[in-house]
């Protein structure tokens, strides 16, 4: 399953679903609140609300079969709340430009300023402007979901329960950063990544903020090395249930 980030939709991962069609189906859906998927009243705009949705929605897709979590920038985060919930079916984690750890009062003040701006003045009459596109989905997130998981994100207590949850992982995790990512340094996702006990760090040195649109074809063939030396790929040896990890239908990929 693709766990797009904040503002975002499923729709980030499609040219990467094309790469990875050799491996099965790559199921990317809109979290509720963004893109067109609304948030049930019930839902808290908080990553450990989100964690428990995401959990829910990988078992229902998924059932008992085993599932690898693909998640972004901030859902790296909620992908790290679902996983403790997932014991049993969870048998990987694929993490892109998702770090963090160290809190930074200042950094952060910036960035719940710079959000809350663009939220309070986006102009939403330009999604539905034929031509809206990719940027549609930031222009009609949910307001009290965008702006409660930008709070919870960089609020210092869940900042530093990043490294607690990651510890905790029992699975393979493979942690990918990009050399131009100016939203989430390559320094922190290889910090934050240093405290899972079976982890992979590649760095993608030309790749900014959003490698699954700027490089599909590298990041794919990052995912994929990662996959069959894990055992993980459709035909490895290994767990016989993982035979496609990427397909929802004849197992494996939530």
């Amino acid at each position: 399953m693709g766990v797009h980030g904040w503002l975002l939709s499923g729709r980030l991962w499609e040219p990467l679903e094309t790469e990875l069609a050799a491996y099965g189906r790559l199921w990317c859906p809109d979290l509720p609140g963004f893109g067109s998927r609304p948030r049930p009243r019930g839902l808290q705009p908080s990553l450990s609300s989100y964690g428990r949705w995401l959990a829910d929605a990988v078992i229902a897709e998924a059932g008992d079969r085993p599932v690898v979590l693909l998640g972004h920038s901030l859902g790296g985060s909620i992908a790290l709340h679902a996983a403790p919930r997932l014991a049993g079916r969870l048998v990987g984690l694929v993490q892109v430009a998702a770090g963090g750890g160290v809190y930074q009062p200042r950094a952060f003040a910036r960035v719940r300023l710079g959000g809350a701006t663009f939220l309070r003045w986006r102009p939403g009459w330009l999604a539905d402007l034929p031509a809206a596109g990719a940027i549609r989905s930031p222009l009609v997130a949910d307001l009290r979901a965008a702006r409660g998981l930008l709070a919870c994100s960089t609020h210092r207590g869940a900042v530093r329960q990043l490294p607690a949850l990651v510890n905790r992982l029992t699975v393979p995790s493979l942690w990918i950063a990009g050399g131009r990512d100016t939203v989430m340094q390559a320094r922190y996702v290889r910090h934050l990544a240093g405290y899972s006990p079976l982890h992979r760090f590649e760095l993608l040195a030309e790749a900014g903020h959003l490698p699954m649109r700027q490089m599909p074809d590298r990041l794919a063939a990052v995912v994929g090395s990662w996959l069959e030396e894990q055992g993980l790929a459709a035909g490895a040896g290994g767990d016989q249930r993982v035979a496609n990890p990427f397909s929802c239908s004849s197992a494996n990929w939530a």
